[in-house]
């Protein structure tokens, strides 16, 4: 048998095994762009799948390797707003605007919170 087309060739490479890996990874890849798109429908997301077949030729023959590489959409990060106290410190609220009751609350008690 001769094979004459490259879609044919790459069902064959691996036993069937490098189209079945090059299929999962554009799925991953899709699913997340299909994701993030109707997340934002303001932002254009790209992502990537990369196939590399590599070919060695000697006495008439061919090895033929592959190599699949992907790369996903980064997933924009929220951003959290702060004020800086004068003492180099975070604060939620604004350092220089005092409770009506209690008075500027201190700060140098309070432990980080885990980010969202």
């Amino acid at each position: 048998m001769q094979i004459r087309e490259a879609s044919i060739l790459l069902g064959a490479l691996e036993g069937g095994e490098l189209n079945r890996s090059l299929s999962a990874e554009l799925s991953t890849v899709l699913k997340e762009l299909h994701a993030m798109s109707t997340e934002d429908l303001k932002k254009t997301f790209k992502g990537e799948v990369d196939l590399k077949i590599s070919l060695s030729a000697e006495n008439g023959t061919v090895q033929i390797s592959a190599d699949i590489k992907s790369k996903l959409p980064k997933r924009p990060r929220a951003r959290t707003f702060y004020w800086i106290t004068e003492e180099g410190n975070l604060s939620t609220e604004h350092p220089q605007q005092t409770d009506m009751f209690k008075g500027p609350r201190d700060t140098s008690a309070r432990t980080a919170e885990p980010a969202v």
